[in-house]
């Protein structure tokens, strides 16, 4: 996230004590042709290399999970289908009659609360 930083960000004169006002206009003009015109120059030297070195790593991410990531998720979830048929009609076959079972036991079972004063 870029944030503007401007001369009263960094050199900040306190209330009540300020330099003469030739100084302070020379100060800020200087730190700010200073601040632009290095910005230029980096960007201009690290920023060109900079951008084809990010510039790949993205092409690289992008190819790995378009050809890679996302048809091995789905071949992998073809393929685990035959498991799940398989696990679910274990689980009903075994579990669905024992807790029939247990729901009939405890169907009749009735609690009531009293209070006692």
């Amino acid at each position: 996230m870029y944030r503007k930083i401007d001369f009263e960000d960094v050199i900040a004169e306190p209330e009540g004590i300020h330099s003469f006002d030739g100084i302070w206009k020379a100060s800020f003009t200087t730190f700010t042709v200073t601040k632009y015109w290095f910005y230029r120059l980096l960007s201009a030297i690290v920023g060109i290399p900079l951008a084809l070195l990010w510039g790949i790593y993205f092409a690289i991410v992008s190819f790995v999970h378009i050809w890679v990531v996302v048809p091995y998720i789905k071949s992998f979830l073809i393929e685990i289908q035959c498991f799940s048929r398989i696990y679910s009609i274990c689980i009903h076959t075994l579990c669905d009659p024992l807790f029939e079972a247990t729901g009939k036991i405890f169907s009749n079972v009735r609690i009531s609360v009293q209070k006692e004063i």
